[in-house]
């Protein structure tokens, strides 16, 4: 079986680049928060009106799996 991607902490830039595609973020947020070893999301804004949004995520990313040395 073929696993995501182990998310690195020089991929960090890549998520906060813009714009960027909403599967292209899905992508690499998801390999963040599998290469984590706890993660938690909050809902800080959302304006019914326009359906912007903003949610903060926070975790711990693995440092076994993690390359760390690579920046």
């Amino acid at each position: 079986m073929i696993g995501l991607p182990r998310f690195r902490i020089h991929d960090i830039g890549s998520i906060e680049r813009a714009p960027t595609s909403p599967a292209s973020l899905r992508s690499k947020l998801s390999e963040m928060i599998m290469s984590s070893v706890n993660s938690r999301a909050k809902v800080e804004l959302i304006n019914p009106e326009t359906g912007e949004y903003r949610i903060i995520l926070q975790g711990t990313l693995d440092k076994e799996d993690t390359k760390f040395d690579e920046v």
